[in-house]
């Protein structure tokens, strides 16, 4: 099983989609381990992003990400990380395929109302800095598991 960072982001939060966004990754088959509900604060987010800190959009992504509450999950799941992006679609939401969540409820390359791990790597760091104590996980079996996943999957 493999974990994921998924955040809902401004735009999602202030739209009233959280229930919606959540809904679409849970009829996938994957598992909520962690949710929390924060205005996180300049520095986690800056930190988040540092990738992109010499980019000219950093400054008006850490300004939008800060901007109102954004709901951070951990999701669970056989390839979690892959499965999340195919459903979250494209960056630039006025290219994303119908039926993925920027496709369907988003026109907008910043205010695309979803970010997840792109990676294995980045998964690790991202949870570690959303979700530093363990404790604000929770392992627990889904009844639905064996009708998620056949026998030989698990």
């Amino acid at each position: 099983m493999e974990r994921t960072l998924v955040l809902l982001k401004p735009d999602a939060v202030q739209r009233g989609l959280v229930g919606t966004l959540i809904a679409r990754f849970e009829q996938k088959g994957l598992k909520l381990v962690g949710l929390k509900l924060r205005q996180f604060p300049d520095a986690l987010v800056q930190k988040h992003y540092e990738a992109h800190k010499a980019r000219p959009f950093f400054k008006a992504l850490v300004e939008f990400m800060t901007s109102g509450p954004v709901v951070a999950l951990v999701l669970e799941g056989n390839n979690a990380i892959e499965v999340t992006r195919k459903l979250m679609g494209k960056t630039n939401a006025a290219e994303a395929e119908p039926g993925t969540i920027r496709g369907d409820f988003a026109l907008s390359r910043s205010n695309n109302l979803v970010h997840g791990s792109d990676s294995p790597e980045a998964a690790k760091s991202e949870l570690a800095l959303f979700f530093p104590d363990a404790s604000e996980l929770c392992a627990w079996t889904s009844p639905d598991f064996p009708w998620v996943y056949s026998p030989e999957e698990r």
